[in-house]
């Protein structure tokens, strides 16, 4: 037992919890997704909210919410001691030295994005889940939606998030691939091709929303 907490405690164990919780989150953001476009169906928000509804009173949803949290959380923690480990181990400036070809700008500023990313998810949750679930608003979370969208500040925030989200998601999805071990040739192109498309699909599904409730009023 102790060998294996020593093992996860190592900076290579760090990055297979990285790899492990980032997978994990790319799953969420399918599942998040798949909701989502439920705001393009033209019933006045019935269906959103009866999603809305069952992910917030299921008893195991409920307890898979505290699964993800955690994801989070390690994921979160994990690429703070990760960033701190890689610049303590190369004493000149790090990201000078990144520049130098040691890598692309999505692998030079994954702590920027994740950074930014973090912030946006904090407004993102206080927006909606706290303030429909925990604050009580009597407004449905469809509505919540439509009022949010409607402002321009608050949508252009959503849509460069989401820009930064696709930066993340295209180093991230590949280098999670690598970490765990799945390097062979016959299968390196397909995950490069799978980590594009993910990259790119999943943040434009996202900002659709949005841009379609703005331009839509």
């Amino acid at each position: 037992m102790k060998k294996q907490i020593a093992i996860l405690s190592s900076t290579i164990g760090r990055k297979l919890i990285m790899a492990a919780t980032g997978l994990f989150l790319c799953s969420f953001l399918l599942v998040h997704l798949s909701g989502n476009l439920l705001l393009f169906k033209s019933d006045g928000g019935e269906a959103f909210n009866a999603y809305a509804h069952f992910m917030s009173s299921n008893v195991l949803i409920r307890v898979l919410e505290v699964g993800l949290v955690l994801g989070f959380l390690f994921h979160i923690v994990d690429a703070v001691l990760l960033t701190k480990w890689n610049r303590s181990a190369r004493p000149e400036h790090y990201d000078s030295a990144r520049t130098k070809g040691e890598g692309g700008w999505t692998s030079r500023y994954m702590g920027l994005t994740g950074s930014i990313l973090l912030l946006f998810l904090l407004i993102h949750l206080r927006t909606f889940l706290v303030e429909h679930r925990f604050f009580g608003n009597s407004a449905s979370l469809y509505d919540l939606v439509q009022g949010a969208f409607a402002n321009p500040w608050y949508v252009s925030f959503y849509v460069a998030a989401m820009l930064l989200l696709s930066f993340h998601l295209q180093h991230g999805f590949q280098s999670a691939f690598r970490t765990l071990g799945v390097t062979h040739r016959r299968y390196r192109l397909l995950i490069n091709a799978c980590g594009w498309l993910f990259a790119l699909l999943v943040p434009a599904g996202f900002a659709s929303v949005p841009l379609y409730f703005y331009f839509a009023r």
